[in-house]
């Protein structure tokens, strides 16, 4: 094949020095607007937890917020805190048959006020009464708010669990105390435990103590 003439190779040469020119020139000029603008579902392709369709949706924090769990305390600790208010309310107020005031209490009397005023639920008058409400359960499974009863020799006492295996009572001897179910005197007078407050109530209470 023949060598090409120096001239074509010089005409060639200017050709393509030319079209360079005009790229270049393309290039730094003004660019059209749908070169610079983000596609329509930019941020869908750049962010988690944003809708496709491009509407705005929970942020990753607040996802990730949403799935902790709630830290509220349970129920029994609720009304646990709910009855120390009471016992601090009532402690020392003197016993006395038939009261039913800080002025002087029994212990239905007590009963049935702190649940009244704690738990915006009303309960009988009497001993006789309260024994029969809610249902029978096992000591070891007493929780807090829940009823305990004892037979001391020619009458019948009544008393509230608080938990760790304490009770809130109104003693004869010592008006309104906080006493223990393993001592030796209500251990032998223990007769029965009675549940008044049942779950929804509970989760109910949890939500307004």
């Amino acid at each position: 094949m023949a060598d090409a003439p120096s001239h074509c190779l010089r005409g060639t040469r200017d050709a393509c020095v030319l079209t360079l020119a005009f790229m270049l020139a393309g290039c730094a000029g003004t660019p059209s607007a749908s070169s610079t603008e983000p596609p329509d579902d930019y941020f869908a392709m750049s962010l988690p937890d944003v809708g496709q369709a491009g509407e705005a949706m929970m942020s990753p924090v607040e996802g990730s917020a949403g799935q902790l769990p709630q830290q509220q305390s349970s129920p029994p600790r609720v009304i646990r805190r709910a009855l120390m208010e009471q016992h601090d309310s009532w402690s020392g107020t003197p016993y006395r048959l038939g009261g039913t005031t800080q002025s002087g209490v029994d212990c239905s009397a007590l009963v049935q006020n702190v649940y009244r005023d704690t738990f915006d639920i009303s309960l009988p008058r009497t001993t006789r009464g309260l024994v029969n409400k809610g249902h029978a359960i096992k000591r070891r499974n007493l929780r807090a708010g829940d009823l305990v009863f004892f037979r001391p020799p020619g009458s019948r006492h009544v008393g509230i669990y608080v938990g760790d295996g304490y009770f809130l009572h109104a003693s004869t001897s010592r008006g309104v105390i906080m006493s223990e179910l393993d001592n030796t005197y209500w251990q032998r007078y223990y007769w029965q435990s009675r549940r008044t407050l049942e779950g929804p109530q509970m989760a109910q209470l949890s939500r307004v103590l």
